[in-house]
């Protein structure tokens, strides 16, 4: 095995040496190729992966930044079919600060008769949409796409900013090849850091170069007949280089209950910490969170409008006019905004519209929702502030930078409670913030001008309980009758979900093959300080099996979990269940006539990590009648990789103790 292993790294290394990478001369031997030579799994990867920014030099805007990207990907089958979409994002606030897009050209290859043919991707593939008042995005999606095919684009980005992004050098397809360099002007000075979650450490080496440039000079002289002089002089300074280059990536593999598996790419941040000019005077540029908040605020789009008023006074008057207390005025005003003003799918830490004008048109991004939000509770009187936050969409930045922000929500603080609030979904409610947005903490803001982290984590736990009773009918099918009750984050999904009832029903029936069910009532879910209540009647065909003259009956039924969807053996990133949870699940039957039971499961009571998550099994047997109730409680939201496999072990017991059977035989 350890020759095989030692001849396929050194063909991997072979092959990707002797491939020709320059754009265009793709081979037959690479669309020959049907799998990944060490990923057999993947459905796409990139065969060459490079990104070369610079910072060009000319007289009018001086030093601008460009990044050079040239990308090949391989498609093994239809599944990778999504790596032939390219979406750029473009900051576009105006035309002194806005990135576009430069020299695009793009070819799908495939293999026709032993012969390489080449399909180019034609202009009016290429889309622009503006994204919220500031950014924007380019897509264009690969035409002629086979399984086996090839993509490969090339194109620049032309930036007036000398703000790095984030170097990624990870994907969820393995990369071949990559060649990552970042050539910055001597004057530009960067502080450079490696994504601490990143499952491997990038190689970096970094070297300094010399650079000439040449500046043209106009002057004019005389008086009667004025004469245009030009002249050119020289200047020359280092420039310093940093170099990724590696082979063979690993994909970065989706595991259950990772919520966002951006935040665990590799990567390398630049943050851009001070300006040392060739006078060697320092301009610092590294901030930190605390001033990037006050620069926000500062800012007319956000405490700007957070100080009018007048537009809404005379509906918040009306509003609160015979409310006596703060819990009544937040419920009042909170779902008058959630119910008034429509987000708009844009987020954005700024107002796009003003809030006046969202509040007439009755439509805004999130900052216009939630800011109006905060100025309407302040209005009345409550310690309302705005928090910044980062979605989990948006990861966690490594250095204090704006864009590291990109929503907000609303915040009400007492003596002893902060409440969160977002009015941009109609489902949420006091401290059941959209799960996309419990991303670790949250900036607060407060009206002095100060602000602090404050945790965005749920504490409540949210409920999943179910109530079935159930008999067997004479053919020892079953029948019943079941109840479902859903608290706060379940809850919240369900309304999210706003399935019919149809698909409702669909949902429950494909739990089992041979299970139907009917006379489907769904309370509460416009209601949404009271729990989703679901009530239905249920018939299972085929009932327990039947074994010689004894039958094995899972007593869960369908109610419960099959599998232990935490499979692997080891696990590289945290498992994230977001909000703590209590399962429970309640059942009551009776044996059918002339059954009685030759072995009852035992009662089970477990802990994992002293209480931080639980699991009981409790069965009781009164003449023929069984009750069972099983209850699985997460506490502790997040477990980490060295405690994942103790959990495993937590999980499959619970796994099997939910399909544990009772055996029944005639008396």
């Amino acid at each position: 095995m350890k020759k095989i292993a030692i001849i396929t790294i050194l063909l991997i290394s072979y092959l990707s040496h002797s491939q020709n990478f320059k754009f265009g001369k793709v081979s037959k031997e690479e669309l020959q190729q049907e799998e990944h030579p060490t990923n057999s799994d993947a459905n796409a990867a990139f065969l060459f992966k490079k990104q070369y920014i610079n910072f060009p030099f000319n007289e009018n805007d001086g030093f601008t930044q460009d990044i050079k990207v040239h990308e090949r990907v391989k498609i093994y089958n239809k599944e990778g079919f999504e790596w032939a979409t390219k979406k750029i994002q473009l900051y576009d606030e105006n035309s002194s600060k806005r990135q576009k897009v430069v020299n695009l050209k793009a070819y799908t290859y495939t293999l026709v008769n032993g012969k390489v043919k080449k399909t180019k991707l034609k202009s009016e593939s290429v889309f622009e949409k503006k994204t919220n008042q500031y950014w924007r995005t380019k897509t264009f999606t690969m035409p002629g796409l086979l399984e086996g095919c090839i993509i490969e684009y090339e194109y620049i980005i032309k930036s007036p900013f000398l703000s790095i992004d984030d170097l990624v050098l990870q994907e969820e397809i393995p990369i071949n090849k990559l060649e990552f360099d970042v050539i910055t002007p001597e004057y530009f000075n960067y502080n450079k850091l490696v994504n601490p979650k990143s499952s491997f450490i990038p190689k970096i080496t970094e070297k300094t170069q010399n650079r000439n440039e040449i500046i043209t000079t106009s002057s004019r002289s005389g008086f009667y007949v004025p004469k245009t002089k030009t002249s050119t002089s020289k200047f020359t300074f280092l420039e310093n280089v940093v170099s990724i280059y590696m082979d063979n990536l690993p994909a970065l593999i989706k595991e259950p209950f990772t919520v966002n598996l951006n935040s665990y790419k590799t990567k390398i941040a630049f943050e851009y910490a001070y300006y040392q000019g060739p006078d060697r005077a320092i301009k610092n540029y590294a901030t930190s969170w605390n001033k990037v908040a006050e620069n926000i605020y500062k800012n007319d789009d956000f405490g700007g409008e957070l100080k009018k008023d007048k537009y809404f006074k005379e509906v918040i008057d009306n509003l609160i006019i015979e409310t006596k207390s703060d819990s009544e005025k937040l419920n009042l005003i909170f779902h008058y905004v959630q119910n008034n003003i429509k987000w708009n799918d844009f987020v954005g830490v700024l107002s796009s519209k003003g809030l006046k004008s969202a509040f007439l048109d009755k439509v805004g991004n999130v900052a216009d929702v939630n800011l109006m939000l905060v100025a309407m509770l302040r209005y009345a009187g409550l310690n309302a502030n705005p928090v910044l936050v980062s979605t989990k969409a948006n990861g966690a930045p490594l250095f204090p930078t704006q864009s590291g922000f990109n929503y907000v929500i609303c915040a009400v603080e007492d003596t002893d409670n902060v409440t969160l609030l977002d009015a941009s979904n109609p489902n949420t409610k006091p401290n059941i913030i959209p799960e996309f947005v419990i991303n670790w903490k949250g900036r607060l803001i407060r009206e002095n001008g100060s602000s602090t982290w404050i945790d965005l984590n749920p504490k409540n736990v949210s409920k999943s309980m179910i109530l079935a009773n159930y008999h067997f009918n004479e053919d020892l099918s079953i029948s019943g009758k079941a109840r479902e009750v859903k608290t706060n984050y379940e809850a919240l999904s369900f309304r999210d979900d706003n399935l019919s009832s149809q698909s409702i029903i669909q949902k429950l029936e494909n739990k089992q093959l041979d299970l139907t069910i009917s006379n489907l009532e769904v309370k509460n879910t416009k209601s949404k300080s009271k729990p989703i209540l679901n009530s239905y009647e249920f018939n299972i065909e085929n009932g327990p099996e039947v074994i010689a003259d004894k039958l094995y009956l899972s007593p869960l039924l369908f109610f419960n979990q099959k599998e232990n969807p935490f499979i692997q053996d080891t696990r590289l990133y945290p498992v994230d269940f977001v909000f703590p949870r209590s399962n429970k699940i309640t059942v009551g039957f009776e044996l059918p006539e002339g059954y009685i039971a030759e072995f009852v499961p035992e009662k089970a009571m477990v802990s994992f990590n002293d209480g931080e998550a639980s699991f009981s099994y409790l069965i009781k047997q009164t003449a023929n009648k069984f009750q069972l109730i099983a209850t699985l409680d997460i506490n502790k939201t997040l477990i980490l990789p060295k405690d994942y496999e103790n959990f495993k072990s937590f999980y499959q017991l619970v796994i099997d103790k939910y399909n544990e059977k009772i055996v029944l035989k005639k008396q």
